[in-house]
């Protein structure tokens, strides 16, 4: 599912029109890469949480030329589903 799709069943399930959907995805997609971007976690009961993961600066092959470099630290963005989340779908 795109974004595209999913203003659409927004707006389907909330009877809103697509514009709002639209706006609203939007600040919710800012609001967490803002959140994130600041090192805090966000938490969703019930669907996830989303992090911040810092990874270790590592050793890795150049697939072109085999030759051995430096894969520097960075943090990365991290979701973890929920519980119900998980349940539901298994």
């Amino acid at each position: 599912m795109n974004k595209a799709k999913l203003v659409e069943q927004m707006a389907k399930l909330t009877k809103l029109p697509k514009s709002t959907c639209k706006d609203c995805l939007e600040a919710f997609i800012s609001t967490v890469s803002g959140a994130l971007k600041q090192n805090k976690t966000v938490v969703l009961t019930g669907f996830g949480t989303f992090t911040v993961m810092k990874r270790k600066s590592r050793v890795g092959v150049n697939p072109a030329t085999g030759k051995k470099m430096q894969i520097a630290a960075k943090k990365v963005p991290k979701f973890r589903p929920g519980k119900a989340l998980r349940t539901m779908v298994r």
